[in-house]
């Protein structure tokens, strides 16, 4: 396995806790994304049967977590917002190599090391709400991250061999650590 570079200053959570419902809205598109990206990976890779199952599950998964925090939106009457470009996952995606196996590889990991981030960040959420539904959620949440950044570190291993996935890991959460240092802190989860 692996673990990030860089954690997430305590600033970070006391923007998301300041302004929640900007939180939610984006929480809601990140979930929406990740499950857009899901079936983008299946569709991609039709011949590849271990990654067509693990991303149909992976879709439902994201898509139910949108639901929920929709539905936590709808309670405290916030609306969804239109989506927006993610910075983080932009100049992430630009580590991205060309040529299909490496490109496959990169695509694999890059989605490992962005749910370990969301790992993190919704495991400090969930630390910093007070007792309640909302925490019982985060901390769920983050518990879910955590599966999805095994599942694409273990399918990278699948279809390469562990030397590979480990020296492109290494490079690759060198640039994500980098990348978190200098992002704005704002109330979002990138």
């Amino acid at each position: 396995m692996f673990e990030l570079r860089y954690s997430t200053p305590s600033q970070w959570v006391d923007a998301v806790l300041a302004d929640f419902d900007t939180f939610l809205q984006d929480h809601a598109a990140a979930e929406k994304k990740a499950s857009g990206m899901a079936i983008s990976m299946l569709s991609h890779y039709p011949d590849r049967f271990k990654l067509v199952d693990a991303m149909m599950d992976l879709s439902i998964e994201e898509m139910t977590h949108f639901r929920s925090v929709v539905k936590i939106m709808m309670e405290r009457g916030v609306q969804l917002s239109a989506d927006e470009k993610d910075p983080y996952i932009n100049q992430f995606r630009r580590a991205i190599r060309k040529g299909s196996d490496a490109y496959f590889l990169d695509r694999l990991i890059t989605a490992g090391i962005i749910e370990a981030r969301g790992c993190e960040r919704f495991g400090l959420v969930g630390e910093a709400l007070p007792e309640g539904k909302l925490k019982r959620f985060y901390v769920a949440i983050a518990e879910s991250e955590g599966r999805h950044n095994t599942l694409f570190y273990d399918l990278a291993l699948e279809y390469f061999p562990k030397e590979v996935v480990e020296q492109r890991m290494d490079e690759l959460l060198d640039i994500e650590a980098e990348i978190v240092r200098e992002l704005p802190i704002r109330s979002a989860l990138h």
